[in-house]
């Protein structure tokens, strides 16, 4: 009888323990639109500090009453709909004070702000605050919720099986995506790209940061809130010392990657680049943190330092797409990366049931699909705002859609969208500057 009182109290108090973990992990989340605010304003000009500075406070004081209303129904609603494609709004918050859980909302709020704010950086020095405040209010609303309620809502790739611990995917990616389609929509900041009689770039220019020191304090930060980003879901204190070392050595070891490939590549290392490399790192170890030993850590890591140089040369070079800070070759690449093929390194002890094959096609399917959704209304709340807010230079967005049903059939012609609208338009977005 006594060990079973004294393995209840246990059991009570690790309970506990772990709910009021659960909520400074939260904290720690919500600490982390700091880094995100200094990280972009340091890597950007001086003159457009306050603007980015205000966008930042926005995505998160907009996300959560549009999250209050609407937001966190869809995402853990009462009850699945069309299959497990959305959550039933409910406003529990305000009738239902004795049963809410109000730990799940906070949880979910922060990280909702979270996805939205990657896309400000991409976005920076050339978006009008009203589109762009418009842009916050619907992420956080619908695109972020329904695809985070098919993973942790109980939707149907959770029912699948599928395994994102803490948001390559449901966070980053779809964060990383959108940055890409709204940084290619937008055009790039005057003098960004050199260009011929005929249109075709011939150089790229760098644009550098006016406070270095800043975004490598925003770095710290973010990495600092990372713990509680990773960590905050853990159950167990082993677990949770697990998550704790994967999300240190993936970062650190992206890093030093990245300083020995632009050492060898340009001749010196690139500063800027290997702050992002450590975030490039964490963005690709969040997926599988909880289920990755160190040697698999060491690898993921290893790629996203590589992964993250690459992805800011292809935008730079290949697509011609402006991102200022780097967010798409962090967020996007890497949490592609760290939600696809991550799952090679997981830990048999740790990953349960699911064999090798089966989480492979998860992960992929997942990828796709939310991917899709995300670009889908991306595109569309963009030729919104230029069609109907006249926000950019530009307005003639639709015709991108125009005889272009593949990009509405479902969740597989999403991608083309982006490639349409890049190649109808040769990168003329029209140029608009703050």
């Amino acid at each position: 009888m006594t060990q079973e009182i004294i393995t209840q109290i246990t059991d009570t108090v690790g309970t506990e323990v772990f709910g009021i973990w659960f909520l400074i992990g939260a904290a720690f989340v919500f600490f982390m639109q700091a880094g995100f605010a200094m990280v972009e304003t340091g890597f950007t000009r001086a003159k457009n500090a306050g603007n980015i500075i205000m966008k930042n406070l926005m995505d998160f004081c907009i996300g959560t009453i549009v999250f209050i209303f609407l937001g966190f129904g869809l995402l853990l609603g009462g009850e699945d709909a069309l299959g497990g494609l959305v959550g039933v709004p409910t406003l529990g918050i305000f009738t239902d004070y004795a049963n809410f859980d109000w730990s799940n909302f906070v949880f979910n709020l922060v990280f909702c702000a979270t996805a939205a704010t990657i896309v400000s950086g991409a976005m920076a020095e050339r978006t009008k605050f009203l589109s762009y405040c418009i842009y916050s209010a619907m992420i956080s609303a619908v695109v972020y919720p329904i695809e985070a309620h098919w993973i942790w809502g109980g939707g149907w790739l959770s029912q699948l099986g599928f395994h994102d611990f803490a948001g390559s995917c449901a966070i980053h990616m779809v964060g990383g995506v959108t940055a890409f389609i709204g940084a290619a929509m937008e055009g790039a900041r005057i003098g960004k790209f050199s260009r011929d009689k005929n249109g075709k770039v011939t150089k790229v220019h760098a644009f550098p940061g006016h406070n270095l020191v800043i975004g490598a304090l925003g770095c710290f930060i973010l990495w600092f809130g990372w713990y509680g980003f990773n960590g905050a879901a853990a159950t167990t204190g082993p677990q949770l010392a697990s998550i704790f070392m994967t999300t240190t050595i993936a970062p650190a070891t992206a890093t030093v990657v990245c300083m020995i490939f632009t050492w060898l590549r340009y001749g010196k290392p690139d500063v800027s680049m290997c702050l992002n490399a450590s975030l490039a790192g964490l963005v690709a170890i969040t997926a599988p943190c909880d289920v990755t030993d160190g040697l698999g850590a060491l690898i993921i890591g290893a790629v996203a330092g590589v992964l993250v140089v690459f992805g800011v040369w292809f935008c730079d070079n290949v697509v011609h797409v402006d991102d200022p800070v780097g967010a798409v070759a962090v967020h996007c690449c890497n949490g592609i990366w760290g939600n696809n093929r991550s799952w090679s390194f997981c830990n048999n002890k740790c990953a349960g049931k699911h064999t090798e094959r089966s989480v492979l096609r998860r992960w992929i399917r997942t990828s796709r699909n939310t991917a899709s959704w995300c670009s889908n209304s991306s595109c569309l709340d963009s030729c919104n705002n230029d069609n109907y807010l006249q926000s950019n230079r530009y307005d003639n967005w639709t015709s991108c859609f125009r005889g272009r049903r593949d990009c509405w059939s479902g969740f597989q012609g999403a991608w083309s969208c982006i490639s349409i609208c890049r190649i109808q338009h040769h990168g003329y977005y029209g140029r608009c500057n703050e």
